[in-house]
């Protein structure tokens, strides 16, 4: 076979692969015209030359073929050949009523010792038992086979050997048995991979679907995060500015300049945060470079912006804080930029905030603690979503955020990451 024999062979299997589907789905559809076909091939094959020449024996054979076999009126074989037949009806719905009446006619038919063409019938039904009937009860219907086989080959020992007819009989059973058998494996090892495949589509979709909430839920904190702090600090800021126009304008003018500031850092951090999802949607790179996940090295520069607005920061670190990794880091950030933006709205200017980060082994230790009143923005024992969103951020480095009132009339938030690496990852 030539390579140009080899590749023309694709469209064909093509082909014929659609073929069988379309007749599969038209058998699924009439069911009865798969087994009224079946019933009318055998018909045609096996029964008609009986009718036609009034046997298997049409008189031209050996004598001894004659002297064996019993000549049974056309009425007579009408009838045993319907018996034969026309349960292969229900071959494939009822394959054990199937086989256990055309077994009951083929006993019957050579007691009365006539052969007919039509006892092929006996082996499709096997065929049929194995292929679409439950497991158990192909032993017995292999023991009536068996029975069968030898009444058949008894009432042949005197044109044939009983072994000759044992062997013949036994292996077109054995035949019949192993092709039921092989075929039914055969698809149910389809339906496996089919379902398999149904499931590993399904289990794709949900894990889209998982990994689309968690970034927008990586998002929203994002958002929460940036806008919460940053029109924290913009009211604050308007709020000394409208305050220092009539007694020191340039004050006021410095507070403006604050608020664009601060607006801009804020437009850029969202615009950061919208175009790597952008991106990821897009799919082709190319796109204007993004500034980097803040860290604790801006921590000093979110200070800044804090004491402009009023407040009176002390910040120190203690460890190795720039060698953690970029997401403890981002944790960190947001976490001090969430306790500062709460003190901004819950306290007077003028407070004073000490923050402290600390490495200690394999904590990070994050405390910030005002001396500021606090004025609370909402019904008692309720936890506002800034709190919710640090403590969702430290779960994700098996850490803790705990938040309470100080002796001194302030409020302090303190937060333990584990640094510890999680199986490599980290």
């Amino acid at each position: 076979m030539t390579t140009d024999d080899i590749s023309g062979m694709g469209p064909l299997v093509a082909r014929l692969s659609r073929g069988g589907q379309r007749l599969r789905q038209a058998d699924r559809a009439h069911p009865w015209v798969l087994d009224t076909a079946v019933v009318v091939l055998v018909f045609l094959m096996f029964c008609l030359p009986d009718l036609l020449h009034g046997g298997v024996d049409d008189g031209d054979g050996p004598r001894r073929f004659r002297l064996a076999f019993t000549q049974l009126p056309v009425a007579g074989m009408l009838v045993l050949q319907a018996g034969l037949v026309l349960p292969l009806l229900w071959r494939r719905r009822k394959p054990v009523a199937a086989f256990g009446v055309i077994a009951a006619v083929f006993v019957l038919q050579w007691s009365l010792g006539a052969a007919l063409r039509a006892d092929i019938a006996l082996f499709v039904a096997l065929y049929s038992l194995a292929l679409h009937g439950q497991l158990r009860h192909l032993p017995w219907a292999c023991a009536a086979m068996a029975g069968a086989i030898a009444l058949v080959a008894v009432r042949t020992s005197s044109a044939v050997s009983v072994w000759d007819a044992l062997f013949f009989l036994l292996s077109t059973a054995t035949a019949a048995l192993a092709l039921g058998l092989m075929v039914r494996i055969r698809r149910a090892q389809l339906a496996g991979l089919r379902e398999r495949a149904a499931r590993l589509e399904i289990e794709r979709d949900q894990r889209s679907r998982l990994a689309a909430a968690t970034e927008r839920t990586r998002v929203a904190r994002e958002m929460h995060d940036i806008v919460g702090h940053n029109l924290s600090v913009i009211i604050t800021l308007a709020d000394a500015g409208a305050y220092a126009t009539d007694i020191a304008p340039e004050r006021g003018k410095e507070a403006l300049q604050l608020i664009g500031d601060t607006g801009r850092q804020a437009l850029g951090e969202l615009r950061r945060v919208l175009g790597v999802l952008r991106e990821a949607a897009d799919g082709p790179p190319g796109g204007p470079e993004l500034s980097p996940q803040p860290g604790i090295a801006d921590i000093e520069a979110l200070c800044a912006k804090v004491r402009a607005a009023g407040l009176e920061v002390v910040y120190r670190t203690s460890g190795d804080v720039d060698a953690l990794d970029s997401g403890v880091q981002l944790t960190a950030y947001r976490i001090v930029q969430e306790a500062l933006t709460n003190t901004l709205k819950h306290t007077d200017t003028g407070t004073r905030v000490h923050l402290a980060i600390l490495v200690e082994d394999s904590r990070l230790n994050i405390r910030v603690q005002d001396t500021g009143s606090v004025t609370p923005s909402g019904p008692p024992n309720e936890e506002g979503h800034g709190l919710v969103g640090m403590r969702e951020r430290a779960a994700l480095y098996g850490g803790t955020v705990s938040a309470r009132p100080t002796g001194g009339g302030g409020w302090s938030v303190e937060a333990v990451l584990d640094l510890t690496p999680q199986g490599g990852d980290r």
